[in-house]
């Protein structure tokens, strides 16, 4: 918490094609070393893909992406009398949406595709039709929180 107050949340702009805010914060997560229109050629030619692939649009099926991904539980550690317990939290809406990307981002990058486009094409799919890495380590997330569901009693 700062000293000096309430910190106000900024807000990303919306991007140029779509005109959607969660469009430019995938993008800003993409980005590495400040290379912007790089990320942004990448994104939007996956994006093609996907809407080649999926036979819907494009923005309908990467929400649906992202949607499918975000966790509503997670485990957190806490200390309590010389022992650690994991437990079971609601994830917050912001944060929800960062996982979701991170994981989507993350998995993309690991795939065995050639190329990011078909990487981040590929998860994309797999994610808007409920399979995928990404979407199993939403999964594991919840076991992991449904696993230890008798510690909740120490949420603070």
């Amino acid at each position: 918490m700062p000293r000096k107050g309430h910190t106000v949340k900024r807000t990303v702009p919306a991007d140029a094609v779509y005109g959607s805010n969660l469009v430019t914060k995938f993008i800003n997560s993409m980005m590495w070393q400040g290379k912007r229109s790089t990320a942004e050629g990448i994104f939007y030619e996956a994006l093609t893909k996907v809407q080649e692939k999926g036979g819907d649009e494009a923005l309908k099926l990467f929400t649906k992406a992202v949607e499918n991904a975000k966790p509503l539980l997670e485990v957190k550690t806490r200390r309590v009398g010389g022992a650690n317990y994991q437990v079971p939290v609601e994830v917050n809406a912001d944060r929800r949406t960062s996982l979701a990307i991170r994981w989507l981002l993350t998995y993309a990058r690991g795939r065995a595709e050639r190329g990011m486009v078909d990487k981040l094409s590929n998860e994309l799919l797999d994610a808007a039709n409920g399979k995928g890495a990404a979407i199993k380590k939403k999964e594991d997330v919840h076991r992991m929180a449904e696993a230890n569901k008798a510690f909740a009693h120490y949420r603070w």
